[in-house]
């Protein structure tokens, strides 16, 4: 018996053995007898991400190990990633995702499911939302009634201060920055320590007010660029014009807009919302005092705790969280954590509490690209980490991390089977 099945015993989603019998006979969404069902799951990158760029694919490992899960209980994983402008309106980036999903599901009649990093999963959301008013054509939107589930990763459902320093003018010069040295570290590794010391030298003061160095900013941007190659340059070029000629969805992810949000958008009935939430340990001085005999660790911490303060920002009013949270979640956080966090508590993008939408199926310790496989793989040497965070994200984390996103998307598909039948 799969490992998927195994976990899905344990947490008593339904029983294994009838799942497993509609999976191998091709029936858990209404497919021929004896056909292997295939689910069609389509994935949304965030404020940070890409689909895939200069050969880089930013989904590589989420989308490679929910393949392998489907497979191993008898279904067939057909992933789709959206090519969306990285900061543009949530609106358009929702559209471009539904007409993805519009030309690649036809003649078809499998489960379909949407899985969204960060900024993603609100995509997802207003996808699927029977209020939502997206300016497209009835048909762009004709395989809702196939939408399975919707699963939300470290997505800022609520908002995140971290988008009200972007929206500045010194902000969006940061985002420019910090997005090309994303691409750099995941695509190449480690970049120069010269670089490296720059850009934390340029960013240093932001908390004390004392404003950055705008000029020595710039420098690291082109510096970084001129790490790769000339059409790798030139494509991630386009990516980060792409950032500085659309910004609207950095004001939409204020916790202010993102509070009108809440209250214009619904949850399909029928569909399994589930979301992943993640936790970085709050910067502190020890964590730097580990990584003393790796300089590049040292600087890395150093970026990551200044976005990390920004994001621990709580506004009494727009405080980045539901107004009330449901007695379910705060059982599985304080078994997560061992205690219930504190509500500036982040993954250094996106506030913990704002992470929360839908039912909780995994929660623990990490930063916000390790949720995607962006962490420092010790075992097979595939993984590259995104900025040290303290988390010691893992592959364990990310198989049981996996295996509950995968479990819940078959609740899903089976459920809507029997709402179907």
């Amino acid at each position: 018996m799969c490992r998927l099945l195994l976990t899905i015993a344990v947490f008593g989603f339904f029983p294994v053995c009838f799942l497993a019998k509609k999976l191998a006979n091709g029936e858990a969404f209404g497919t021929d007898r004896g056909v292997r069902t295939t689910h069609r799951i389509y994935l949304s990158p965030g404020m940070f991400g890409f689909g895939r760029l200069a050969s880089y694919d930013y989904f590589e490992h989420l989308e490679a190990g929910l393949i392998e899960r489907f497979s191993e209980c008898g279904a067939i994983a057909e992933v789709h990633v959206v090519d969306v402008p990285p900061t543009a309106s949530i609106r358009r980036r929702a559209a471009r995702l539904a007409d993805l999903v519009a030309r690649t599901c036809k003649d078809s009649r499998g489960p379909i499911h949407l899985l969204g990093h960060s900024t993603g999963g609100l995509d997802c959301r207003i996808v699927s939302s029977p209020s939502v008013h997206l300016g497209v054509d009835r048909d762009v939107l004709g395989w809702v009634d196939r939408l399975a589930s919707v699963t939300l990763l470290s997505t800022p459902n609520h908002g995140t201060p971290l988008a009200t320093f972007f929206a500045t003018a010194k902000g969006a010069r940061l985002l420019y920055a910090l997005s090309a040295f994303t691409f750099v570290l995941l695509a190449l590794g480690t970049p120069p320590l010269t670089i490296a010391s720059q850009l934390v030298v340029s960013v240093g003061r932001i908390d004390r007010q004392l404003g950055m160095q705008i000029d020595l900013l710039e420098s690291v941007t082109d510096k970084l660029l001129a790490l790769l190659d000339a059409n790798r340059s030139r494509e991630v070029r386009s990516y980060l014009d792409a950032i500085k000629g659309d910004q609207a969805a950095i004001i939409q992810l204020t916790p202010e807009a993102m509070d009108l949000f809440q209250a214009g958008i619904n949850d399909r009935p029928g569909v399994r919302y589930q979301s992943v939430v993640a936790m970085a340990p709050l910067p502190k001085m020890k964590t730097v005092a580990r990584s003393v005999l790796s300089p590049w660790r040292v600087l890395s911490y150093a970026i990551f705790s200044t976005i990390h303060t920004l994001t621990s920002r709580v506004d009494e009013r727009y405080p980045c969280a539901a107004q009330r949270l449901e007695p379910e979640a705060e059982r599985i956080l304080a078994a997560a954590f061992g205690a219930m966090p504190d509500m500036n508590a982040s993954d250094g993008v996106v506030p913990m509490r704002s992470q929360i939408h839908g039912r909780i199926v995994w929660a623990g310790l990490g930063d916000h690209l390790d949720v995607i496989g962006h962490f420092r793989g010790k075992r097979d040497g595939l993984h590259r980490d995104w900025l040290s965070s303290g988390a010691r994200f893992n592959e364990e984390r990310f198989t049981r991390m996996l295996d509950a996103i995968v479990a819940g998307m078959l609740e899903g598909a089976a459920a809507k089977k029997d709402v179907k039948a």
